[in-house]
């Protein structure tokens, strides 16, 4: 519980695993005088890869800081067995964050499955409810999750997310010119006589 203090933090966030030790930091830190922290935890879901998620598993979670073709790659290779919603980190992944993060700014949650017309064209879900009842009766296969990134907002979501790099610009340097003659050397300096030039006029 201390280390909040030692960190010199404001806030903690963790999964409901936490809760005990949150509390504890809550109660007992403020009598030792250390100020109190504010303790934000969120739901224990499934890693990607259909296990718990795990900090030495760098494929069953997403990083903050990891690349767009990272999260893209890391999408796509993920568990998601048909039918299965209880262990599965995709689900999981639109029920906590892409359905939230569309409901931004006042608008009506909403996460869009892609399909061919022959396959009944896209299904738009405003509810993770409806989402997770048509993917255990298996009507939503599990490949359409993959076809996610081609959804034109969420695109657009992930380039506001991950703005591309901006290159630096070079700057060439100017060679500089050296007009400067050669000065002559004195005799006196170096200690060596310059020949006796020979006249060729008459005397």
């Amino acid at each position: 519980a201390l280390d909040e203090e030692y960190l010199g933090v404001d806030a903690q966030f963790g999964g409901v695993d936490q809760r005990k030790i949150f509390t504890f930091a809550e109660k007992y830190l403020p009598h030792l005088g250390y100020k109190k922290r504010a303790h934000l935890m969120n739901p224990m879901v499934p890693g990607l890869t259909g296990s718990k998620m795990s900090a030495s598993d760098v494929d069953s979670k997403l990083d903050l800081l990891d690349e767009p073709k990272t999260v893209e790659k890391k999408i796509k290779k993920a568990f998601c067995e048909e039918g299965n919603v209880t262990e599965n980190g995709v689900l999981s992944f639109v029920k906590y964050v892409l359905l939230p993060i569309s409901s931004l700014n006042g608008k009506e949650a909403n996460f869009t499955i892609l399909r061919p017309e022959k396959y009944g064209g896209n299904v738009v879900y405003t509810n993770y409810e409806a989402l997770e009842a048509d993917f255990a009766n298996k009507e939503i296969h599990p490949g359409r999750f993959e076809e996610v990134f081609e959804d034109p907002e969420l695109r657009k979501l992930a380039d506001l997310a991950y703005p591309a790099p901006v290159a630096p610009v070079k700057v060439k340097k100017e060679k500089k010119k050296h007009n400067k003659k050669p000065t002559a050397v004195d005799p006196a300096v170096t200690g060596k006589l310059h020949p006796p030039r020979l006249s060729t006029e008459a005397s």
